[in-house]
């Protein structure tokens, strides 16, 4: 048998609908922010959201900033208490904004995301994911980020908490800026790769450049109007076990194929199971 339990978190992204409701918190308005119904009126509370992940098997949760209803200590503490009674575990808080690469805007960003490192003790996080940047990948802005991210890291590892990044957005649109920036840092941040971001052609050789490094992965599955493209997949998580990933894939399910959104996120479960427990596809040919 093997033993799948650690191997798979679920992100409260893949709930944006049953969760309807946002609260985009930004480095540039410090006030609480309202609730806003960006994906409809929703039909849970995030507090609802670890027992749910419970009652499907699933131990480990991400948590996206702007799903929080509040900061208030008093929040903190009851999320903490149900995810602990449902017995998951709290992976990763995504800080869902900010850019350490604009000269304007950095300092100001880099403060706002190290007053999340206290959020995300609170919730009992293991992780927090910052993004490392929006600018186009110059030296200059690539040598800021990496300057932001150093101090962000060691904020980080004195709160007992671990500072990942992703590859995503412009500052990262390959192996080679990710990789350098990780080679930068010696190990001070993680990596959480993403299926999802990179979905140019050349995507599973690039892919397989970073996973080896990889502490997470978002596993994004592609979904058309036939489904879930399985083929694509278990092509991904193939190459992330061949470059020597072990860590947990994140469930993320990002369509209106399955009306019920736990629909896709255990398709998505059952697809990666099998590959793990079945091994690699037969052709390596892109490795």
């Amino acid at each position: 048998m093997v033993d799948l339990s650690e191997r798979f978190a679920v992100s409260t992204w893949s709930l944006h609908r049953a969760l309807g409701f946002t609260y985009p918190y930004k480095p540039a308005d410090r006030e609480p922010p309202t609730r806003q119904p960006t994906y409809g009126e929703g039909m849970i509370e995030l507090i609802d959201v670890p027992q749910q992940c419970a009652d499907r098997g699933l131990s480990r949760l991400e948590i996206c900033s702007f799903h929080l209803p509040s900061l208030l200590p008093g929040f903190l503490a009851d999320f903490r208490g149900a995810a602990q009674r449902a017995g998951v575990k709290v992976q990763t808080l995504l800080v869902e904004d900010g850019d350490l690469s604009n000269p304007e805007t950095a300092q100001r960003d880099a403060d706002w995301m190290a007053d999340w490192l206290d959020i995300a003790v609170a919730l009992g996080a293991e992780n927090m994911r910052v993004i490392a940047g929006k600018a186009q990948p110059t030296d200059a802005a690539l040598t800021r980020a990496e300057t932001h991210l150093r101090r962000l890291a060691e904020l980080a590892a004195a709160a007992g908490v671990r500072l990942v990044i992703e590859n995503w957005f412009d500052l990262l649109p390959g192996p080679a800026e990710v990789n350098r920036v990780l080679d930068a840092l010696g190990g001070e941040v993680g990596l959480n790769g993403d299926f999802g971001n990179w979905e140019r052609a050349g995507k599973y050789d690039d892919l397989a450049k970073i996973m080896g490094r990889a502490e997470l992965c978002h596993a994004k599955g592609h979904y058309s109007g036939a489904g879930l493209d399985v083929e694509d997949y278990a092509r991904c998580v193939t190459l992330s076990n061949f470059a020597g990933y072990t860590g947990p894939f994140t469930l993320i399910y990002d369509s209106t194929y399955h009306a019920d959104e736990w629909s896709g996120i255990l398709e998505e479960r059952d697809c990666i199971a099998a590959v793990l427990k079945n091994g690699a596809l037969p052709d390596h040919s892109f490795l």
